[in-house]
């Protein structure tokens, strides 16, 4: 009898594994969710400004369903567009990226800085290897088509910010940005372009791919109000009740996803939960993936 109770209850938990399994990989993943958050960082008095967040598509050529979604964000009317990253998860993607943001591009300002999954596509890890202790080495793939993307979105007037800094003008307000490349992989160089937030200007924006302590810190230091990251998928997995098991950088578990403040600053952070995955773990569980409308209003 007690044979017969195990046999029944590996069974079971076998099929409620196997279960979680098919709802994240086929189901969750294609949850495509519009987050919506109220930032007061404007002056008094100002009128609301709304930034569209996209993050992480890590797209794929035949993702036709995510790029309609991304395309349809258009009728939430941003006055900016920041996209933050890992764009691409083939050596095909470009034209999947540019189809998604098409109705964005040469229509509405935007920015944007690169992640690692830009310059080179994923290999198979082991995702244990993402919440268990110690570091292996970081393995990339082959090289992706990342000038061609670059110069899409630069000929598009679309901001470059990977080690750059720039003022651009959104919803009749002129915006100092600042950005670096990808300090996952340590092409950040911000020392390259820090200094205090220049007077004058209506909103001052950090972004980056990887929200990097280090990063972070240093642009709050130099005043800018809000800062814009992705790269941690939210965690991807999350156990109810507990949230992300990781964030794959020093980030706190706490801060995976969502409007915070960033400690020991006025500065708030926002971190994208992306709306893509890793090519070789497609699944996601309670953490569907997301874009995000940022309406800024006043302090």
């Amino acid at each position: 009898m007690r044979k017969r109770s195990l046999i029944t209850l590996a069974a079971g938990l076998t099929a409620a594994g196997g279960a979680t399994l098919a709802y994240a990989s086929l189901i969750e993943r294609n949850l495509f969710t519009l987050r919506r958050f109220e930032v007061p960082v404007l002056e008094p008095d100002a009128e609301p400004l709304r930034i569209l967040h996209i993050s992480d598509l890590h797209m794929m050529p035949d993702q036709q369903r995510k790029q309609d979604w991304v395309a349809g964000l258009y009728g939430t009317d941003p006055d900016l567009v920041i996209v933050t990253g890992d764009n691409m998860a083939s050596p095909l993607s470009v034209p999947g990226v540019l189809r998604a943001l098409d109705p964005f591009l040469s229509s509405v300002p935007g920015a944007f800085v690169f992640g690692s999954n830009d310059y080179k596509g994923p290999v198979w890890r082991n995702p244990l290897r993402y919440v268990l202790p110690g570091e292996d080495e970081y393995v990339q793939g082959v090289e992706l088509p990342f000038e061609d993307l670059r110069a899409a979105f630069v000929n598009a007037g679309w901001a470059d910010l990977n080690n750059a800094r720039t003022v651009l003008k959104a919803g009749g307000r002129t915006l100092e940005l600042v950005g670096v490349d990808d300090p996952h992989v340590e092409k950040d160089d911000y020392a390259s372009v820090a200094g205090p937030a220049s007077a004058g200007v209506d909103l001052h924006l950090g972004v980056t791919h990887t929200p990097a302590s280090r990063v972070l810190n240093a642009m709050a230091a130099d005043g800018f109000e809000l800062l814009l990251a992705g790269h941690t998928h939210g965690g991807q997995v999350c156990v109810p009740g507990y949230g992300a098991l990781t964030t794959n950088c020093d980030l706190p578990r706490s801060m995976a996803k969502g409007l915070h403040r960033w400690p020991g600053s006025d500065s708030w952070l926002h971190v994208s939960a992306g709306l893509g995955t890793h090519p070789t773990a497609p699944i996601r569980f309670s953490c569907r993936p997301e874009a995000s409308v940022l309406t800024l209003i006043p302090r």
